[in-house]
């Protein structure tokens, strides 16, 4: 895609940002003459996350010829907004390059920016010349990257594009069977949901079992015991989970058609489905092997302050 930005041509800059990690502030005097590409992101995002191993490979790449990569962390929930959060978010995650920090948007809307991830890659005199927002795209990116480290004088670039391993949370999603898309548990954004037994949800469907209660953001678990059910067709399930208590750890269990998940376990619990949620995160629950049908997805915890913010799919 060639500019088309609602009228953001040049590099507004990072003076919006209220700190930074992994560097000092970048100023534009220190990015004048590199190859610049801002990358939108929130730790908690699937569809960032899978998009993570080409923009860490592109840096590690590029950097010698003048690509500076910069990470914009713009929170989505309100978690993420904590610095703790984000500093460890980026240790897990082999987040390197630079980050600004970005808990007020004003970074975001300097850039009118309305998607995560979002990538814009700037020339060497700060022009934009490319964005891709959500995934994909990744060759054009690259090339775009080639191109312009070549405008700014590199006669070194490499023709070929790098390679990436595809794991854990950033393999690339089953695009021919994912049929459940992105679903919040919060009353704000909630849709789809069923009052009624888990073996009676239709495809899409979610419920609550327990005593919980619908905040704007996420649903809260009052009670121990409390159980989510989803009937949905997909390789991997995910869900955004935070302990209400500081440092509390609590266990929760997986079942997949009322039954442990096996070899359908996702990296975040074993075969017997058992997993602890410790800090605010991402879980994968489930990465199935094999054919891919409608399922029935329930998870249950041991102990009462579960915040339950959003599912995603792969």
């Amino acid at each position: 895609m060639r500019l088309a930005l609602s009228g953001v041509e040049q590099l507004p800059g990072f003076d919006a940002s209220t700190g930074w990690l992994n560097s000092e502030p970048l100023t534009d005097e220190e990015l004048r003459g590199k190859v610049v590409l801002v990358d939108f992101w929130t730790y908690t995002c699937i569809n960032w996350l899978r998009t993570l191993g080409f923009v860490r490979a592109w840096g590690e790449r590029y950097e010698d010829q003048g690509l500076v990569v910069v990470g914009v962390h713009t929170p989505e929930f309100p978690f993420e907004r904590d610095l703790d959060n984000v500093r460890e978010a980026a240790k897990d995650l082999t987040v390197e390059y630079p980050i600004a920090l970005d808990p007020d948007y004003g970074v975001w809307d300097a850039f009118s920016n309305r998607y995560w991830p979002a990538v814009y890659i700037a020339d060497a005199e700060g022009r934009i010349r490319h964005h891709q927002f959500g995934e994909g795209g990744y060759e054009e990116c690259e090339r775009i990257i080639q191109q312009l480290l070549r405008e700014a004088g590199r006669d070194d670039v490499a023709d070929d594009l790098v390679s990436v391993a595809e794991e854990g949370f950033e393999a690339q999603a089953d695009w021919p069977n994912l049929e459940t898309s992105e679903t919040y548990l919060g009353s704000a954004q909630a849709r789809n949901f069923a009052d009624g037994p888990p073996d009676r949800l239709e495809l899409n469907e979610w419920t609550l079992a327990g005593d919980w209660t619908v905040e704007p953001h996420a649903s809260i678990l009052n009670e121990a015991g409390g159980r989510i059910a989803f009937r949905f067709h997909a390789r991997d399930v995910h869900l955004v989970l935070r302990a209400r208590e500081p440092d509390a750890s609590v266990p929760f269990r997986v079942l997949l058609d009322g039954a442990p998940p096996g070899p359908a376990h996702g990296v975040d619990v074993d075969e017997d489905g058992r997993g602890t949620l410790v800090r605010p995160r991402l879980y994968q629950l489930i990465r199935q092997p094999g054919s891919i049908g409608d399922r029935t997805f329930e998870i249950s915890f041991e102990a009462p302050g579960v915040e339950a913010y959003a599912f995603t799919f792969g």
